[in-house]
């Protein structure tokens, strides 16, 4: 079931880093969110995408939109990040990888396709930054994606990244968000 521009969000339920079962509409609050699939807690590119996503929340709230992240991360693992710095959107901890599959986000075939287009840079970028790798989870070579639905659940954008770097960046949600 790949996401589908101009057709309705498959319906699903997940589990939060505070709640079980909840659903997709339930997470959006009929409110624009960009749906962020990224690979897992411990990739330091993935920690860099959510630092600068921290840093550019409040200009996607301005927008009247929200994100909701997706890890394939364990619950305890983003407790324990949110206990450190809680983060400002919803994150969805999916170790089993049922929304990766559902939606059809699939793996790299090799690691030298996670770390084409502008991976090297993001990976440079994070370790300058001083992030350091976590625990691996998941399925290490999964690429990301990001689905954008409006406020009835269309699909308004969606995107299947080709590499581990291959997401939007805080100002262009924000403007995928002021287009709806």
């Amino acid at each position: 079931m790949k996401f589908e521009v101009g057709k309705r969000l498959e319906p699903f339920c997940c589990d939060t880093i505070c709640q079980d079962g909840v659903s997709a509409e339930d997470l959006t609050e009929g409110m624009p969110t960009m749906f962020l699939f990224l690979r897992y807690y411990g990739c330091r590119i993935c920690q860099l995408d959510l630092r600068d996503l921290d840093l550019g929340y409040e200009a996607v709230r301005q927008a009247g939109g929200r994100v909701v992240v997706v890890l394939q991360s364990k619950r305890e693992i983003l407790e324990a990040a949110a206990e450190e710095k809680p983060f400002p959107y919803t994150v969805i901890c999916d170790p089993d990888m049922k929304l990766y599959k559902q939606f059809e986000i699939l793996p790299a075939a090799d690691k030298d396709e996670l770390k084409g287009g502008d991976a090297p840079k993001k990976a440079a970028r994070a370790v300058e930054m001083g992030l350091v790798h976590g625990e691996y989870e998941g399925n290490e070579l999964q690429l990301p994606a990001a689905v954008l639905v409006d406020g009835e659940m269309t699909v308004r954008y969606a995107h299947y990244g080709t590499n581990a770097a291959d997401t939007p960046s805080v100002e262009e949600i924000v403007r995928l968000i002021k287009g709806l």
